[in-house]
């Protein structure tokens, strides 16, 4: 599908990567990986044409249509949400257009019979092509995609220009997967999702036809979508088959014979030198002398992994604190005339490592701020523990930084004990290395910003952190320091996190807040993830499970119940199925009804000029009336199949 020819591609004068070649297949599943700063978004700009190479071309099929999902800085403005998603459906977007300005052409009156003929098979024809591309059910597309990203339904006509950053980027995303592009390139796309749109994506993305490539730090993301991963190292692109997973087994196999052929190199490098200097000057060893000194300038140097320095963080001692830690008893918490949450109890006991799950605008970040003493509670006791420091992180966290102040110094005021080395290696691992430990905080970043504020909270002693959404601006390497300086805290924890390989070896309770409900799971993530599916199937099957398990081994008693199911089903669809009939003979006459009036716009002994205006306008209230019966009939086959499933 997509060819990439002889790449080369520097930035100072320091190449990315050199004489890159690589083929894109038709449902390519692709991990691009890579140290920061390697060139992996500057490799998806090249692919999209946004920028040109140093040297070589891309080779493309004709008309293949790319989708690039960008880390962010993504805004819309100017329209609803649902238009929105909906324009990114150009071809279809377009035919409607077309087909709305041939049918006001049709109502000229000074139309000649040719150009009337003309106009009328126009139409026929742009009707055949929007039926061919399914737009009917376009519209009940874009609803899912938008459900399946976390938004409402009452979001579908909200004003794009009212949606925060993270919203921003979920809008990005709808468009291009209704889009169906022949590829997509997404960087980072789970950074603002939930768990629950997480889990969507996944399956979404597990089916989607076109070809992917993805630059993620999330591992449990990559590891379901991607069946090989590519590999920007030492200036050359590699590809291995295999999810990410395999990929990090591999890599580290090749790291250590990398680094075991780099010291044998070395020693035979030093014992050649030895020898030169030893007889440099010795003329019955001159011959010998020589031909060691071109032997030396024609080795072709290994070169070592380009690993981040390896950094054993632990959290500074603190004094241990009560066994309850914290406690929440009948919280109530309201926005205005919304409440969010009634009657709420939650108690931490030392060494709790607690996640807080679930949907995005659930509450989970108003809770931990609630525990924080960050915000205030409507009602109800906020009972700290025994000799409790608490220590809370947030994407708020920022503005405590002094904008004029160096990140070295916005870090090391922490704690007077840590070292300068010890704070530069911290930085180091969280992607200050260099002169950057020197910027000012006022020149930095929305993320930059968020990392020195993390490394803040690593040097603060605490019995108590509380963290929300703390890996959003992480890499793999920094997120592994974070999570091994976490998984060794000895106090108590609380982590708002969509992030599954991150809280995999941490998290040892988890509370799903749903609905203004909290849940309680007495395990890890993956505990909770079997948990929750096997309490989705059993809700989709309750009804059903709760008769059967009674009666199960009773003949007659499962005659009866699975007559009663027969009756239960009945009676939810008899109406439906009544009403589809309804709306499939409507659909039928109005569909008879609109070739008829074709037949008499494109034949001009039939129609005389006085009404063929009316007749344009029946055609399209005709177009509007079908339009809407068909809305109206898929939304309840949909209802119908849901109904059905629950019984099948």
């Amino acid at each position: 599908m997509i060819d990439l020819i002889n790449i080369s591609l520097q930035f100072g004068g320091k190449y990315l990567f050199r004489d890159v070649n690589y083929k894109i297949n038709d449902n390519s599943r692709i991990s691009l990986v890579g140290a920061n700063g390697t060139g992996k978004t500057s490799l998806f700009k090249i692919i999209t044409g946004e920028l040109a190479p140093e040297a070589g071309y891309i080779q493309m099929r004709k008309k293949t249509s790319i989708g690039y999902l960008p880390q962010d800085h993504v805004t819309h403005s100017g329209s609803k949400l649902f238009e929105e998603v909906f324009s990114a459906l150009r071809d279809i977007v377009s035919l409607k257009e077309a087909e709305e300005e041939i049918t006001e052409a049709l109502t000229s009156a000074s139309l000649t019979e040719d150009e009337r003929s003309e106009l009328v098979a126009k139409l026929g024809e742009t009707h055949h092509l929007l039926e061919a591309m399914d737009s009917y059910r376009a519209g009940s597309r874009v609803e899912k995609i938008l459900i399946g990203l976390g938004f409402r339904e009452s979001d579908f006509y909200r004003s794009v220009d009212e949606f925060s950053g993270g919203w921003q980027m979920r809008i990005a995303l709808a468009k291009l997967l209704i889009a169906n592009h022949d590829l997509l390139l997404l960087d980072e796309p789970t950074n603002h999702l939930d768990i629950d749109s997480l889990n969507w994506l996944i399956e979404f993305l597990t089916s989607y036809q076109g070809a992917l490539i993805i630059i993620s730090h999330d591992k449990f993301f990559v590891n379901k979508v991607t069946n090989k991963t590519l590999e920007i190292f030492l200036n050359k692109i590699s590809s291995f088959n295999g999810n990410y997973d395999a990929y990090i087994k591999y890599k580290e196999e090749r790291d250590l014979q990398a680094e075991h052929q780099f010291e044998l190199q070395q020693k035979k490098l030093k014992d050649t030198q030895k020898f030169i200097e030893r007889f440099r000057y010795k003329a019955s060893k001159a011959r010998q002398v020589q031909s060691r000194i071109k032997q030396i300038e024609k080795v072709e140097l290994v070169e070592l992994p380009q690993n981040s320095q390896s950094i054993n963080f632990r959290f500074p001692e603190a004094p241990p604190g009560g066994k309850t830690v914290i406690e929440l008893k009948n919280i109530c918490k309201s926005f205005g005339s919304f409440e969010l949450f009634r009657n709420v109890n939650i108690t931490v006991d030392r060494g709790d490592k607690i996640a807080f799950l679930g949907p995005n605008g659930a509450g989970k970040s108003t809770l931990a701020k609630i525990i924080a003493g960050v915000i205030n509670h409507d009602s109800g006791s906020r009972i700290p523990g025994h000799n409790i420091q608490l220590s809370y992180y947030s994407q708020e966290a920022t503005d405590i930084l002094e904008p004029t102040n160096e990140v070295i110094d916005a870090v090391a005021d922490v704690d007077e004990e840590v070292t300068l080395a010890s704070l530069r290696a911290l930085l180091g691992t969280f992607l200050f290395s260099g002169d950057d430990v020197f910027k000012k905080i006022s020149v930095l970043s929305g993320g930059e910003k968020s990392r020195v504020a993390l490394v803040r909270i690593l040097l603060t002693k605490a019995n108590f952190i509380i963290l929300d959404e703390p890996t959003n601006h992480l890499d793999i390497t920094s997120k592994k320091v974070l999570q091994q300086a976490l998984i060794n805290f000895t106090g108590s924890l609380i982590v708002v996190s969509h992030d599954v390989d991150f809280l995999e070896p941490i998290a040892n309770k988890i509370i799903d807040i749903r609905h203004g409900e909290l849940r309680y799971y007495p395990g890890g993530i993956s505990y909770y993830l079997d948990k929750r599916k096997e309490e989705q199937q059993e809700e989709s099957r309750q009804t059903v499970n709760n008769l059967a398990r009674d009666e199960k081994d009773d003949r007659k008693s499962k005659k009866r119940l699975e007559a009663e199911l027969r009756q239960k089903r009945y009676s939810l669809t008899k109406d439906l199925k009544k009403t589809i009939t309804k709306l499939e003979s409507d659909i039928e006459k109005s569909e008879a009804e609109k070739k008829e009036l074709e037949l008499q716009m494109a034949d001009p002994e039939s129609t005389l000029k006085a009404n063929f205006k009316d007749l344009g306008i029946r055609y399209n209230q005709i177009e509007s009336v079908l339009t809407q019966k068909i809305s109206e009939w898929e939304k309840l086959c949909t209802e119908l199949e849901e109904i059905e499933k629950e019984f099948s």
